[in-house]
Parts: structure tokens; sequence; C-alpha cells
């Protein structure tokens, strides 16, 4: 099994009199995906900022990679990777000049590392052309690759698909899920789009005015939150019956089944069985 880390206990910020984070403690393990989750305003990119070292907490223990970030911010951030939704790039540079420049600050001197990256995100093409002719999308994918350049064991993205296309959103989460299994980077996802994040986390963290209100894996969040799976399903199936392919059902209006399941992962098979399924809405 992995090891822990970045390790969080009773982790507090107070600015100007009001508590941003309130007494929240997780723990993340070496390798995974970790989601944190919330409304903008509920303290998500503050608890990037104080793991990383570049503010302190008003209480609680932090450690990364083993170290605290109050004395030890610099090794936390030397080998770790950050985007924030400001893209951090010079703008009259070209996208390789930026990659270039950043290599050479980071001490890594690795072209072919520059190169694969804006491979993987789809920026080769606009190599040599500069930022400032860039969408926010283009800039983004720039910036990730810009803080992949040295080999982070930990990457904090806060909102990294703000401002991608649909394309772009699968493009860059794809490559993190590969990232994670073929270099084991640990990686810190801000959102507040759950559906994004649901096929590649491992553990999700939900905050909200600061306070840790769950985490765990959807696995463990369901088993403790959902109850009772309910789908509608428009079809032109009609009859006395009130059981279809092995799941209890009820008319609720014309053409519309309610169907009671026990999981989720009966949802898929339902319509698959009902030839006649228009489509299927879940409750």
């Amino acid at each position: 099994m992995a090891n822990d880390i970045i390790k969080v206990k009773g982790l507090c910020k107070r600015m100007k009199g009001k508590e941003i984070v309130k007494n929240v403690s997780f723990s993340v393990k070496e390798g995974s995906i970790t989601g944190l989750l919330g409304p903008n305003g509920s303290g998500k990119t503050t608890i990037i900022r104080l793991l990383s070292g570049v503010i302190e907490p008003s209480s609680g223990d932090i450690r990364v990679m083993g170290h605290n970030p109050l004395t030890n911010g610099e090794e936390i951030r030397k080998n770790s990777g950050i985007v924030t939704e400001t893209t951090s790039l010079y703008e009259e540079m070209t996208a390789w000049e930026n990659l270039m420049f950043f290599s050479k600050i980071y001490g890594v001197h690795d072209s072919k590392r520059a190169e694969e990256l804006l491979i993987a995100f789809g920026m080769w093409e606009h190599k040599d052309s500069t930022i400032s002719t860039f969408s926010t999308g283009m800039k983004k994918r720039v910036s990730l690759a810009k803080a992949l350049l040295q080999k982070p064991r930990i990457l904090f993205l806060d909102e990294p698909t703000n401002g991608l296309d649909p394309e772009g959103i699968h493009l860059v989460l794809d490559y993190l899920k590969v990232l994670c299994e073929k270099e084991g980077v640990t990686v810190i996802i801000c959102s507040h789009v759950l559906q994004q994040l649901e096929g590649i986390c491992n553990m999700y963290l939900f905050i909200k005015h600061g306070v840790l209100m769950e985490g765990g894996s959807m696995e463990e969040i369901e088993k403790r939150h959902l109850k009772n799976i309910r789908v509608d399903i428009e079809t032109g199936l009609t009859g006395e019956e009130t059981v279809f392919a092995g799941y209890p059902f009820q008319t609720i209006r014309k053409n519309t089944l309610r169907f009671e399941l026990n999981s989720k992962k009966d949802i898929s098979p339902l319509p698959l069985s009902m030839p006649l399924a228009i489509r299927y809405i879940p409750n």
C-alpha cells in the first residue's frame, strides 16, 4: 500500500478576522489523484497555498513529503508543480521559449521533456506562437506543461479545466491519469465540477465554507449517503407487470417507468435490456 505523501491535521487559517479554513484534517496517498471540491470561496485555493508553503497556517499541522511547509516550504516547492487560475507565463514569449526559460530556472535543461509535454497537451503545432495570441484554454495547457517540466512528485492544480473546451478537458484529464500511473505523480485538483473528475480521482474531499464536509473514495461516499437509487425511463413499453429484467418498477406517468435499483452499476445495463427505451433520466 502507498504511503501518505500529505498529512493534514486540525488545519485552520484566519484572514482579517475571518476563518477561511476550519479544523480540516485529511491524508493523501502517494501516486493518487485527489479532487478538492467545493463552490467558489469555499477555501480550496487557500488549502493549496497552505500545502505548498506560500502562506502560513493559523494553527494545525501539515506534512508534505515529510516536510513542514512552515520551515521547509522551498523543498516542497522544488518537488511540486503548481498551476493556478492565472497562467504565470510571459505573454511576449512563445510557448517554446517559455518552457525553455522555465527549464533553466528549474535546472532541468531537457528539451525532449518540453517537446513531449507540448505534444501531449496538443500544443506542439503552436510552439512558435507567442502566448499573447493564445486563448485561455491554450494558455492553461502550456501552464500545465510548464508545471510538469521538472517531473514533480506532487502536482497542485487550481481549476485546471477552466477555459478549456470539452475536447481540451478530456485531453488534460486523460493525460493526468496516465501521468499518475506512469510516473507516480500525486495530483491534487481543485474544482467545483464533480462530473469532470468522477472518472479519474481516487479520493474526493468536499469543502464548504472552509469545513471538510466529506471525504473518501466515491464508493465509500456513496455507501454512506446513497441509500435509494431511482431511475426514470421514458419508453413505449407497456403491460401490467411490475418487474422488468429482474428490476422492480412502477408507472409514474404515460410512457415513463420508475425503477428502484440496488446499485449505480445497474443503471447502464437497464436501458440496454429494454429495446424500446428512448432515454433514461436519473432521478
